[in-house]
C-alpha cells in the first residue's frame, strides 16, 4: 500500500481530531483570504477611481470628505463653491484640465452627477448604448445602473433631492436616458451623468415652487420693465451659481507645490490630494487589517501545535504498527513519508477549505453591502492566494517534521520487545 493510502486512512481513523484540526487552520486561512481580497479590491479601486486626478477643490471642511464625495461617491460633500471663483481656478496657468462636479441628487440611493465633456475625458468613458448627454435633462447611466435599476436607452426617470433619500422628488422634469456607458471597472459603472445646468435648473425650479405662492400674491405687474428685470435675473443668477467641487489636472509639475497653495491661502475653498488623503485612508483601514491578520497568523500557528501534537501523539500509539510495516520490508523513508502526508493532507485540506470560505463570506459581505461604490466580492482569484497554499503547505512540513524524524529513527527491536 502506497504511503498516501496509508496516510489517509489513519487519519479517518481518528475523525473528531483530524477534523478540529483541519477547522482551525480553515478558520485562520478563511481569514487571511478575506483580508487580502478585500485590501487588494479596496487598493484597487482608490487607484482606479483617483489614477488621473491630481487635486480635488471644494469647500472647506474635512479634506478626506472631500475626496470620498467627489471622486468614490460614498461620503456628503463639503459643501458648495461659488461658480465664478471656481471658473477663475479653472483657468490658472497651472491647470491642465478643471473638471465640475454638481451633486445634489440622486435616484434610488445613485447619485445623479452633473458634469461636463472634460468628465468623459478624464475616465475615457465609452458608450455602449445610445450617446453622451447633450441637451437639459438627458443622462447617460453607468452599466452598473442600467442593470440594477433596470433603465434602458429611452427611458425616463424622476431624480429625487438629497444623495440617498428618495422622499422628495423632482416631479416638475423626467430625465431621458440618452445612453448606457460600456462597463468601466470604477466608479462610474454607478453613477448618472448629465450636465450641470440640469442640476441647477432642477432645484431652481424646486425654490420656485415654494415661493411661488408669495409671488402670486404680490401680484404687481412689472411688464413694463420685464426685459431689464430678466437681464438682472440672469446676472444674479449667474452670481450665485455654485458647484459641489472641481476635479483638477495639473499643467506641471511645478502645479504641484503652487497651486494647492493658491486654493488654501487666497480663496475661501479647499485644495485636497487624492493620493495624500487614499494613503491616509488605507493607513486607516490598514491598522484593523494588521491586527487581524495577526490573528488570523495566531490561530494558524495554534492550529500547527495541534496537528504536531495529534502527530505526536499518534505516532506513539503507531509505533507497534509501524514496527511491523518495517519488519514487513518497509523502509525507514516510506516511514517518514507516511508522517509527512498525515500532516500535509490536514493542513492542505484545512487550506482549501479555508480560502473557499473566505470567497463565500466575502461575497456575501459584498451583496449585503449598502454603498455600491465600494462593493466589495468573493468571485475573483488573485495570484496571491498561491501562498496560502504554499503556507499550508509549509505548516503541515514544520508540524510532522518532528514526529517524522522519530519515526525514521525508531528502534524496531526495542518497540517489538516492549509489546
Amino acid at each position: 500500500m502506497s504511503p498516501l493510502k496509508i496516510s489517509w486512512k489513519s487519519l479517518w481513523s481518528k475523525p473528531l481530531s483530524s477534523a478540529l484540526n483541519i477547522m482551525l487552520i480553515a478558520f485562520g486561512t478563511g481569514i487571511l483570504t478575506i483580508l487580502l481580497l478585500a485590501s487588494t479590491q479596496i487598493s484597487e479601486k482608490l487607484d482606479n477611481n483617483s489614477k488621473d486626478i491630481d487635486l480635488v477643490v471644494g469647500a472647506k471642511g474635512s479634506p478626506l470628505q472631500l475626496i470620498l464625495s467627489s471622486i468614490y461617491y460614498i461620503d456628503f460633500p463639503t459643501g458648495n463653491i461659488p461658480l465664478k471663483q471656481a471658473m477663475e481656478l479653472a483657468h490658472s496657468p497651472f491647470v491642465k484640465r478643471a473638471v465640475p462636479l454638481a451633486l445634489g441628487d440622486n435616484y434610488n440611493g445613485t447619485r445623479i452627477v452633473g458634469t461636463d465633456s472634460n468628465f468623459v475625458s478624464l475616465y475615457k468613458l465609452k458608450t455602449a448604448q445610445g450617446k453622451f448627454w447633450q441637451k437639459d435633462f438627458e443622462a447617460t447611466i453607468g452599466a452598473t445602473v442600467a442593470k440594477s435599476q433596470n433603465l434602458k436607452v429611452g427611458d425616463t426617470f424622476f431624480g429625487a433631492h438629497g444623495l440617498s433619500s428618495s422622499s422628495d422628488v423632482h416631479k416638475n422634469h423626467p430625465y431621458v436616458v440618452s445612453g448606457v456607458l460600456t462597463p468601466q471597472g470604477n466608479v462610474t459603472d454607478n453613477l448618472i451623468l448629465t450636465n450641470v445646468a440640469s442640476v441647477w435648473k432642477m432645484h431652481d425650479e424646486h425654490e420656485d415652487h415654494e415661493h411661488k405662492a408669495d409671488e402670486d400674491h404680490a401680484g404687481h405687474d412689472h411688464k413694463a420693465h420685464e426685459g431689464h428685470e430678466h437681464e438682472t435675473e440672469d446676472q444674479s443668477n449667474d452670481e450665485s451659481r455654485e458647484l459641489t467641487s472641481l476635479l483638477i489636472q495639473y499643467r506641471s509639475p511645478m502645479s504641484v507645490a503652487m497651486f494647492p497653495r493658491l486654493v488654501n491661502e487666497t480663496t475661501n475653498m479647499q485644495a485636497a490630494s487624492p493620493a495624500q488623503e487614499s494613503t491616509r485612508l488605507f493607513s486607516l483601514i490598514g491598522v484593523g487589517v494588521d491586527t487581524l491578520q495577526w490573528f488570523a497568523i495566531l490561530i494558524m500557528f495554534i492550529a500547527a501545535i495541534s496537528v504536531f501534537v495529534n502527530l505526536y501523539n499518534s505516532l506513539k500509539e503507531r509505533n507497534y504498527d509501524l514496527a511491523i510495516m518495517r519488519t514487513l520490508g518497509a523502509s525507514r523513508t516510506k516511514l517518514f513519508l507516511i508522517i509527512i502526508a498525515e500532516g500535509i493532507m490536514l493542513t492542505l485540506a484545512g487550506t482549501i477549505i479555508g480560502i473557499l470560505l473566505g470567497h463565500l463570506v466575502l461575497e456575501f459581505i459584498g451583496s449585503n453591502q449598502e454603498s455600491s461604490q465600494a462593493q466589495l466580492t468573493g468571485f475573483v482569484l488573485l495570484y496571491n492566494e498561491i501562498y496560502l497554499f504554499v503556507a499550508g503547505l509549509a505548516i503541515g512540513i514544520f508540524a510532522a517534521i518532528i514526529p517524522a524524524i522519530q519515526a525514521y529513527k525508531s528502534n524496531i527491536s526495542k518497540i517489538l520487545a516492549k509489546n
